[in-house]
Order: C-alpha cells, then sequence, then structure tokens
C-alpha cells in the first residue's frame, strides 16, 4: 500500500510548531548560561573540564540564529500555501518533487537548482 503524502500545511505547520518551542527551549539555556556566569567568578578558560562558558554561549548562539532562520523559512512557506506558489521551483517555475517537500517542506527549489 502506498502511503499518501501528507498536507502541505500540516507538514509546515507541524515542523513550526516543533521549531518554535525548540526556540523557546535554547533560548532559556541561554539566559540560563548567562545567569549561571554572573554568579560565579569561575575561571573557566583554563577550566581542563571542559568547555568554557563562552564556547558554550556561542555554540547555543548559532543554534538559536538557524532555528529563528528555520522559522522563517516555514512562515514563508505557509504564505506560499496560501498564495499557491507552494511547490513550484522559484527557478524555473517547475514542481518541486513531493519527495523533497516530504523531507524539505520550506524547500524553494527543485533538486536540480537547489544549492
Amino acid at each position: 500500500m502506498v502511503e499518501r503524502s501528507r498536507d502541505p500545511r500540516e507538514l509546515v505547520t507541524h515542523q513550526l510548531d516543533e521549531a518554535i518551542a525548540l526556540l523557546g527551549m535554547l533560548r532559556a539555556e541561554y539566559a540560563g548560561i548567562v545567569a549561571a556566569s554572573l554568579e560565579s567568578n569561575a575561571d573557566d578558560e583554563h577550566d581542563p573540564e571542559g568547555a568554557t562558558i563562552g564556547f558554550e554561549r556561542a555554540q547555543l548562539d548559532a543554534t538559536i540564529h538557524s532555528t529563528t532562520e528555520r522559522i522563517e523559512q516555514l512562515r514563508l512557506a505557509l504564505d506560499r500555501i496560501d498564495h499557491g506558489t507552494y511547490g513550484v521551483c522559484e527557478v524555473c517555475g517547475e514542481p518541486i518533487p513531493a519527495a523533497r517537500l516530504e523531507v524539505r517542506p520550506a524547500a524553494t527549489r527543485c533538486v536540480r537548482h537547489a544549492t
């Protein structure tokens, strides 16, 4: 039996909800690291036990940034659904294969034009 592809709006909305929840957790974790570092006078730059607080903050900041970008891409995908342009390659105007959209629901280009 062939499984029917999920409704694009359902798929995009589900991934958007997950990304928003992840962003909330990442921001809370970042705030916790900042708060912990304010209360400590530890010299974490020379701590042989692991990564520095600065390194952890930088990693979280990068993850927050990429998650924020993903949320924006998913919101734009919802706009394309609303305007009837979802699933159309922005370069050649051909349909984006359903399998690609299933894996990358915010895709704006077909496989041939993906960068």
